[in-house]
């Protein structure tokens, strides 16, 4: 599994030691950061055969991590890869059972349906909704249910094909353009619950998220991806019908 990382806060030892409880290997792709996190890591790494340190030496953003973590996860003969953040907020007990589900449908996509308690703030809910309702337009209604919530599995080679056909999905708009563009090229999804926890800061949580920044960068991707939905809505109404 891939753990991109950029300046995480206090959570990130427990959370990786966490995901290690329930999954080997795990990597964690540190993204430029200048916290002292990669030294910690690499600390741990030390102590743990089952947990490897890529560093980048400068920030690229979340896809661009992932990018480099997917290239090294396929030289070394991985097929699949489950993402997950680094602040705590994903389930490591889900771990198992979205790689289970992977290994029973390796074509697919498997995509946390987040479940969101009282710590979820209301004004990220609402552009949640805004996102999936385009992500659904654009997809023909495939069946995803979140198009931004990170904990996923993902088949390794379709998603490098996308990605470096395409100087974007380096940022914030990994998630959702991943899934839309995989989508695109035939590859199913298969939602399964997640609870999500959103940390205060005086719990340890940190966030990179930028409202107007990050909102019109998934604007500019829509907009973009609005073109290539066009030219494939004849394919994507045939799959729908054969559904």
């Amino acid at each position: 599994m891939l753990i991109p990382s950029y300046n995480p806060g206090p959570r990130l030892a427990e959370t990786v030691r966490t995901a290690r409880a329930h999954w080997d290997p795990v990597w964690v792709v540190v993204d430029g950061s200048t916290d002292g996190s990669a030294a910690l890591l690499e600390t741990l790494a030390l102590e743990d055969p089952g947990l490897r340190v890529l560093i980048r030496p400068e920030n690229g953003g979340k896809g661009a991590a992932l990018l480099d973590g997917l290239t090294a996860a396929r030289a070394a003969g991985y097929t699949h890869a489950l993402t997950m953040d680094s602040d705590g907020q994903h389930p490591a007990e889900c771990i198992e059972g979205f790689m289970s589900a992977s290994a029973a449908a390796p074509g697919a996509m498997i995509l946390g349906a987040p479940l969101f308690d009282a710590s979820a703030p209301r004004i990220r809910l609402r552009g949640r909704r805004i996102a999936n309702a385009w992500t659904n337009l654009e997809t023909l209604w495939a069946g995803i249910a979140d198009t931004l919530f990170g904990f996923r599995v993902y088949p390794i080679a379709p998603l490098l094909e996308v990605m470096q056909q395409t100087r974007w999905m380096r940022r914030f708009d990994f998630d959702a353009e991943a899934v839309v563009r995989l989508s695109w090229r035939g590859v199913p999804a298969r939602n399964l619950p997640a609870p999500c926890r959103y940390f205060t800061a005086a719990e340890g949580g940190v966030s990179h998220f930028h409202y107007w920044r990050d909102n019109v960068l998934l604007t500019w991707m829509y907009t973009r991806l609005f073109g290539g939905f066009l030219v494939r809505l004849p394919l994507l109404v045939a799959r729908r019908i054969a559904r």
